[in-house]
């Protein structure tokens, strides 16, 4: 299965989101599962590549093209995919995906997942859409959801397409779901 992971490019002030990560991609290689991400080795998103390639695995990274002219690429990826904007990067993501993470990160892991949460709340994918809310680090977007449904702008219902998973146990068991 490709698991696109959407992630931070920082490594985040704590140590518990690089060793997350590393258990993330520990169990995407050892798990014969394939990682599509952004394609960076620097932040979170290197920690996950050099981890699921420790175990095993095999990487895509897609990267825009003024990221690679900076030298931000993974070179040692199984495959790397340049496009030329940010924009192309989500859209060949979305395209190799066959389940959709976002682990901790900022406001361009927030805009990737909200574009698939809005595909699946559209009917338009029924792949899994899953935020791995390590230490609760999802809570305000889970209030956000419900405060969206309690204001009638999201159907009721429509939150549980988008499962808050807390560790790799919940995670394998939302995959097995899916297969």
């Amino acid at each position: 299965m490709n698991i696109t992971v959407y992630l931070g490019s920082s490594p985040g002030k704590d140590p518990k989101y690089r060793e997350a990560a590393a258990e993330l991609g520990a169990w995407i290689g050892a798990h014969g599962h394939r990682l599509v991400y952004g394609g960076s080795a620097i932040g979170l998103m290197g920690v996950l590549a050099d981890a699921v390639l420790k175990a095993g695995g095999e990487v895509i990274g897609v990267e825009p093209r003024f990221f690679i002219e900076s030298a931000l690429q993974h070179d040692g990826i199984t495959e790397l995919i340049a496009v030329d904007t940010m924009h192309q990067r989500k859209e060949k993501m979305i395209e190799l995906g066959d389940a959709f993470l976002a682990f901790p990160g900022g406001t361009g892991t927030l805009e990737e997942i909200a574009e698939i949460m809005s595909r699946v709340k559209l009917g338009l994918g029924d792949e899994p859409c899953l935020l791995y809310d390590l230490d609760g680090y999802y809570r305000s977007l889970r209030q956000l959801l419900a405060d969206m449904e309690g204001e009638g702008f999201l159907a009721p219902g429509d939150r549980e397409k988008f499962r808050f998973i807390r560790n790799l146990d919940e995670l394998e068991e939302a995959l097995a779901g899916a297969k």
